[in-house]
């Protein structure tokens, strides 16, 4: 069973500086991190290693300073980790990243066996956009289960897959065939202690290193700026709410007199608390 990990080196959200001029996140000098979500894929695929054997290939498409994150996830027990790394690649949008790890999952495949399942973390911390999965899946012709909180099971011979997957209605459990991508909800495991045996590996591994050429990119229009039509106009934070918070608790008061209360001051609340439990009530009549 060969699974990919799709991971992405991201500054650490706690010291992100934006760019005052371009609106793009200012890398230099901010310390990476592997993107905490993607530490859940990690994990949920080292999970399936140990159930059913095969190996783990990572892959990142970064600077070359990348190659510290994928090092990071040889020391938690992943196989190989492959570096997509290129100039041309500099300023990809959503669109243009998920052709180049597209096209860089295809050449995994060659080089060391199809994938059977790909997995990703749900989004990025610097991105945000939840776009990068379900685009590599839409790249690759492969179904694709998104938010998952769990892989129930998985059916090597046949070639099927069941997950959970979290909705706002519930939980869903889903059937599929691999190979497909699937993206990891966070909070659904923990990431491992690596080995002293996966550390001591890690350091002393060869990272795969792939230009675009490597890769088998054909089309450089699709690259980078070149190929992403995303345009970020300005990036702000949201500005400070004038209001102060009210203290209406009291424990002369009474809970209805506290409801009252609240909803005197926010009356659209209490129309949508009231539209609320009138679709909860319409969604469970509808299942009986």
């Amino acid at each position: 069973m060969h699974n990919i990990v799709c991971i992405k080196q991201v500054p650490d959200s706690a010291q992100i500086r934006v760019h005052p001029v371009t609106n793009t996140i200012m890398r230099q000098g901010v310390p990476t991190i592997i993107n905490p979500y993607d530490l859940f894929a990690l994990e949920a695929a080292l999970g399936l290693r140990d159930r059913f054997g095969g190996e783990i290939t990572v892959l990142t498409m970064g600077p070359p300073s990348a190659e510290e994150s994928l090092r990071k996830a040889l020391t938690y027990g992943a196989d190989r980790a492959v570096l997509l790394t290129d100039r041309c690649f500099a300023g990809s949008d959503t669109l243009a990243t998920t052709y180049a790890l597209a096209t860089a999952i295809r050449k995994i495949g060659k080089e060391y066996g199809p994938a059977n399942l790909i997995f990703t973390g749900k989004q990025t911390i610097d991105g945000d956009t939840a776009q990068v999965g379900p685009g590599i899946a839409k790249r690759l012709g492969v179904g694709q289960l998104t938010y998952v909180a769990k892989v129930r099971s998985v059916d090597v011979a046949n070639e099927t897959i069941e997950a959970e997957r979290r909705s706002e209605g519930g939980v869903q459990v889903l059937h599929t065939r691999s190979p497909c991508l699937i993206t990891m909800l966070e909070a659904t495991n923990q990431i491992r202690r690596g080995a002293m045996a996966d550390a001591l590996r890690a350091a002393r591994a060869k990272i795969v290193k792939w230009s675009a050429q490597d890769a088998g990119v054909e089309d450089m229009s699709k690259c980078g700026l070149k190929g992403s039509p995303t345009v970020v106009k300005r990036v702000f934070a949201p500005p400070a709410r004038a209001e102060r918070a009210a203290l209406v608790e009291s424990a002369e008061q009474p809970a209805q007199a506290l409801i009252d209360a609240i909803f005197l001051n926010q009356p659209k609340l209490e129309t949508d608390l009231a539209t609320l439990a009138r679709d909860a009530r319409s969604g469970l009549s509808g299942q009986c």
